[in-house]
């Protein structure tokens, strides 16, 4: 049996330091995780943690991806069966309610609504962002497609 493929996705805030405790538990579940970061989630990796991205790749064998890649070269990694974006930040959040996709990990959640795929989103943002208008009204759209 091949194992499901879930393209976990980490935004920058502060439980995305641990990253590779989730990563374990759902290859533990039986997935196949690759993992997708923001920009910002990707240069704390880089700067925080010396080799923790060499670390994450082998803990997951896949590249871990950040940014779009060129049309001629292939992405390394298998289709999504699901997706969890675990840290998601409020502004993941309010750029992916708008249809944003200026960053691979916006991309691939809001092409994950048009492909029908389970979607888990896991918000991790303070009172004040979570009272501010855009945030508020992002989340019921979030709920409705998939």
């Amino acid at each position: 049996m091949t194992a499901r493929t879930l393209y976990l996705i980490g935004c920058a805030a502060p439980p995305v330091c641990h990253i590779d405790v989730g990563v374990r538990a759902a290859q533990g579940a039986g997935w196949d995780v690759c993992l997708i970061l923001t920009p910002s989630a990707h240069r704390w990796a880089e700067q925080d943690g010396p080799g923790s991205l060499e670390e994450l790749r082998r803990l997951t064998g896949h590249p871990v991806r950040h940014r779009f890649g060129l049309p001629s070269q292939s992405n390394g990694v298998p289709p999504p069966d699901a997706v969890l974006v675990a840290p998601l930040t409020a502004n993941t959040l309010n750029k992916w309610s708008a249809g944003t996709c200026d960053t691979l990990a916006l991309g691939v959640l809001t092409e994950g609504i048009g492909l029908r795929l389970p979607i888990v989103a896991l918000p991790h943002f303070n009172t004040a962002l979570a009272a501010h208008p855009p945030s508020d009204a992002a989340s019921p759209p979030c709920g409705r497609p998939g």
